[in-house]
């Protein structure tokens, strides 16, 4: 009997069903939307773009398995409540901060990318600055990793792990080439979410005066969406190729506005090569403190324009000071490359390898002077 009633009650739902469903599907057998493929798939009106789409999919298969995800972990101590030390609330209240704890651990995130078969990975020095572990994971594969060395000036780091197989490191391209206007590509993890690929272009070169690490930090401006968690991640041109290593954003808000900085590839090249060799960066040093050229004192001086750089101050004893290089100089080419501002020169010298000596062209009393100046260490 229970049987019959079941088949009695679920009939007419059953018919129900068939005829909703009936009624709502096209001749198409579909539920909704217009039937067959959209008129642009066979016209030629997104042909380009469809290429352009084709050609963002293979830049992400070349690079999805190379960008890595970068975890830290840090130990720091906490500061104890000040009315912890106050007799009197001690006297009431006991003394509420004994027994806790006195460390708490944090964790931060960050981006990498695989630099050679072998282990090693590029990231942001302010990644993994201070920090007592660091993790790696390149898909679903984690990794203990070790600082190789880092340095704080050009923001970079250089990591390494020992993976089982050979990993597939990403191709490096010419920073020098990067035009405003080329199309560029942000692979990273803003916010944790993995390897998110983000698409804009080069809004300007040669960036500086970004923050107090110097003049001679250049950078790469790109509008395509930067977000906490992508440092240390690539920044890559149509090729698929790395320009430029992703370090911070302009924001008011701590969100992306479309103004992203970083560093371009060529200056990190020199950088990680030296972290890998020497664990730290050896810096060339002249011993010249540069001041501000004024318009007004480039035409005192007689400059044909006001490009140079004024020499303030020369350090006794110095790389300049033995080259015979005097206050009120200006510096107009060393070694061959011409001297714009400060930062022209600072990068210049900061390349070239220690003990090389250098043909620096100066400007004093209105007439050229050629000097040689041997390269020392920054101290």
């Amino acid at each position: 009997m229970r049987t019959k009633r079941f088949l009695i009650t679920a009939i007419p739902a059953l018919s129900a069903v068939l005829l909703l469903s009936l009624f709502c599907m096209d001749r198409g057998g579909k539920l909704f939307g217009a039937s067959g493929d959209s008129p642009l798939k066979s016209g030629g009106a997104v042909a380009d773009a469809v290429k352009v789409q084709d050609a963002f999919r293979k830049i992400f298969e070349l690079n999805k398995h190379k960008v890595v995800y970068i975890s830290t972990e840090q130990t720091v101590k906490m500061q104890q409540n000040p009315f912890f030390n106050d007799p009197f609330f001690r006297e009431f209240f006991g003394n509420p901060g004994q027994g806790q704890p006195r460390t708490q651990k944090r964790t931060g995130l960050g981006t990498g990318f695989i630099l050679s078969a072998d282990g090693y990975i590029c990231t942001n020095y302010h990644v993994v600055n201070g920090v007592d572990r660091v993790k790696v994971k390149i898909d679903s594969t984690l990794y203990d990793a070790t600082i190789v060395g880092s340095d704080e000036r050009t923001d970079l780091a250089l990591l390494k792990i020992s993976p089982k197989e050979k990993l597939e490191p990403v191709y490096l391209g010419d920073s020098s080439t990067v035009k405003v206007g080329d199309w560029s590509i942000a692979i990273g993890n803003p916010f944790g979410l993995d390897r998110t690929f983000t698409v804009g272009v080069v809004s300007a070169v040669g960036r500086r005066d970004l923050d107090l690490m110097g003049d001679s930090q250049s950078h790469i401006q790109t509008d395509a969406s930067i977000n906490p968690g992508n440092s240390g991640g690539p920044l890559l041109n149509v090729y698929g190729e790395v320009i430029g290593i992703n370090r911070m954003i302009y924001s008011q808000t701590g969100g992306n506005i479309g103004i992203g900085f970083a560093i371009p590839i060529n200056t990190a090249k020199a950088v990680l090569e030296q972290l890998k060799t020497h664990k730290k960066i050896k810096r060339g040093y002249i011993g010249v403190q540069i001041v501000p050229l004024t318009e007004e004192y480039g035409k005192e001086l007689g400059l044909p324009n006001n490009e140079g750089a004024l020499v303030g101050q020369v350090v006794d004893g110095g790389p300049a000071d033995r080259g015979g290089l005097k206050v009120g100089d200006v510096i107009l080419s060393v070694g061959g490359s011409s001297i714009k501002d400060f930062g022209d020169l600072v990068g210049i010298v900061e390349k070239t390898p220690i003990g090389k000596t250098l043909q620096v062209t100066v400007w004093r009393k209105k007439a050229k002077i050629n000097l040689f100046v041997t390269v020392g260490e920054r101290p």
